[in-house]
């Protein structure tokens, strides 16, 4: 799994799971749990990683959505 996305947005992550999910791009969010270190403050980000081989249909959806300035640098 390759990182598409890094953000203490939980907006912007239910955003992308529901644009990756509608063309069934398998994702998974790291780091979830890490907000029982920082106190549920939000303020480490969390990735949303998805599979290596639909990498580059991920990153072409996000900047579709108008997301492209959220994307990690390739």
């Amino acid at each position: 799994m390759e990182e598409l996305i890094r953000t203490t947005d939980p907006v912007l992550i239910s955003h992308v799971e529901a644009l990756l999910s509608g063309e069934e791009i398998i994702y998974f969010v790291a780091d979830t749990n890490m907000s029982i270190l920082d106190g549920s403050l939000g303020f480490l980000p969390r990735r949303i990683m998805v599979e290596t081989d639909r990498f580059d249909d991920a990153r072409a959806l996000l900047k579709e959505a108008g997301l492209e300035h959220y994307l990690k640098e390739a």
